[in-house]
């Protein structure tokens, strides 16, 4: 149904809400039914220094150092940042730059630990047990000290958004167990095997919020994870307001707004975040870590991980320490030759190709993807002219223009570009997946936005040295004045003194007795 047509039938009461566009691409989730395995404690862990949205961290160790798991290895710099901590016990052996998981090979300071096979753990976090009585200040904090980041693929700092603004009290806590991108099913599984912890951490998280409702928000390709959820749900006291919502399977469901908008009706204006909304949505596996860090005291350390694609001789659903190189887990699965196959991280939708297997899962691994080549080919093949179809426009889930915004990013008209809300692109990929012309419109959204983020930059380092160089010239100036003001102070107290009118009236009479042309002339003798 096109989009004008479902909004007018929302608005009128006809359907129920739902998201603009949307697409209902393959799905293949080959490792549904496969229960979660560890994935055991590589040799070496390769743990970057920024995991999250955000600045990086500093070390806190170097080399030689002897770690424990759960130790924080490196520090938050500025307040969009959390730690990040050690997987395992043992010994710092390098600091170094590593290749992490970006399409250009980029790398990050990165702390290497040899692991001792101990695993000992640091204890110092200790449990919080009676966290219903507990200052929602305080468990903000436990987030902030565990490394807790969004674990659905955006990384946003987990404390920042647990806030309790009396401004905009939150009504309704969305635990997003949606996982819309193919392949991927490590939310899938953590909720069939976790689903009572699960319902610990989001019972948390309406304390921390003040929240009394919440919604479960699971996609009717996962009724075993609906019907868990529900079970556990009824053994909970205390959480009547809160119920599990089985909602059709679509493309790109599981993104924040688009949730919030199906299942409340409520829209997040552009700019704001949802709980300027009265609404706090929170991925299932970032609330299973936030009860782990509560009850148990326990870091960020680890993390569960899909290991798929049509290359891959055993897909499966892994609990992997973070900083394990991925080439690891993919011998573990089967899969040793790379001639011909394709890396992914991430989803096939969202996810990004990298270079080669060797970097480290890290806290935004949701999925490792091993694809054929035969299988990028088929989704890349030559792009053509645009055909202004509109399919694009049809799918795109926040009713943008992406043909036009391409053209406009195409030809660095940024401008036009930011005018049709480029920013307001979630880069789904929905229009790339739907165009028939093969334009990798996504590819062009990223190139814009990059440039204007630059062009942001640029002028902000201009305005920063004009304010330099208007500060330096003021000083000189100022400096100039006060040598001017010096030197004349100096000649107004070395300079000898004018005399003043009564010196020369004393003077004037005194010269008169003395002068030889004042002498009295002797009188003439007549």
């Amino acid at each position: 149904m096109p989009a004008m047509l479902r909004t007018l039938a929302q608005k009128m009461g006809l359907m129920a809400h739902t998201f603009t566009g949307g697409i209902h691409p393959e799905m293949h989730k080959l490792s549904a039914a496969n229960p979660i395995e560890d994935a055991g404690i590589s040799p070496v862990l390769i743990l970057p220094m920024k995991q999250h949205i955000g600045s990086p961290c500093s070390a806190l160790v170097k080399v030689g150092d002897k770690v424990l798991r759960g130790q924080k290895i490196a520090k938050s710099e500025g307040y969009l940042s959390v730690p990040v901590h050690a997987s395992t016990s043992g010994r710092v052996v390098k600091i170094e730059e590593h290749a992490i998981a970006h399409p250009s090979g980029m790398g990050m300071p990165s702390i290497f630990i040899e692991a001792d096979g101990d695993d000992r753990a640091d204890e110092s976090l200790e449990p919080i047990t009676d966290w219903q009585n507990a200052d929602p200040t305080l468990l903000r904090e436990r987030a902030r000290m565990a490394g807790l980041a969004g674990l659905g693929g955006a990384v946003f700092p987990t404390f920042i958004k647990l806030v309790q603004d009396k401004r905009f009290p939150i009504e309704t806590v969305i635990l997003n167990g949606i996982e819309c991108e193919p392949y991927l099913t490590n939310d899938h599984r953590l909720m069939v095997e976790k689903a009572s912890e699960i319902l610990d951490g989001m019972a948390i998280i309406m304390h921390m919020v003040g929240s009394s409702s919440g919604i479960i928000a699971i996609e009717d390709n996962k009724p075993d994870a609906a019907e868990v959820m529900q079970e556990a749900l009824n053994k909970k006291t205390g959480m009547d307001d809160v119920r599990v919502e089985l909602l059709p399977t679509r493309y790109p469901q599981g993104s924040e707004k688009q949730l919030i908008y199906t299942l409340t009706g409520r829209e997040v204006p552009a700019g704001k975040l949802p709980m300027h909304i009265g609404v706090i949505c929170q991925n299932v596996g970032t609330t299973k870590a936030l009860r782990d860090a509560v009850i148990l005291g326990k870091t960020l350390t680890e993390r569960i991980v899909t290991i798929s694609g049509d290359a891959l001789p055993q897909p499966a659903n892994l609990n992997v320490r973070l900083g394990t190189p991925i080439r690891s887990l993919f011998a573990r699965q089967g899969l040793e030759d790379f001639s011909n196959i394709q890396i992914v991280h991430g989803g096939p939708m969202m996810g990004e190709r990298i270079r080669h297997p060797d970097i480290p899962v890290v806290k935004s691994t949701s999925g490792i993807l091993a694809l054929s080549q035969q299988a990028i080919d088929a989704a890349h093949t030559v792009e053509n002219p645009c055909i202004r179809c509109g399919h694009c426009s049809e799918a795109c889930p926040i009713s943008l223009v992406p043909n036009l915004l391409a053209d406009f990013c195409r030809s660095d008209q940024l401008e036009k570009a930011e005018d049709y809300q480029l920013f307001d692109c979630i880069e789904c990929g929905a229009c790339s997946y739907v165009c028939p012309s093969n334009i990798p419109l996504v590819h062009y959204f990223r190139y814009g936005k990059g440039q204007i983020a630059l062009g942001r930059r640029e002028q902000v380092f201009a305005e920063a040295s004009r304010k330099r160089s208007e500060g330096r010239d003021a000083r000189i100036e100022q400096e100039l004045a006060e040598k001017a003001a010096r030197r004349s102070r100096v000649r107004k107290t070395h300079a000898p003194k004018p005399a003043t009118n009564t010196e020369t009236v004393a003077t004037t009479d005194t010269g008169s007795e003395t002068s030889p042309d004042s002498k009295a002339k002797p009188e003439e003798k007549s």
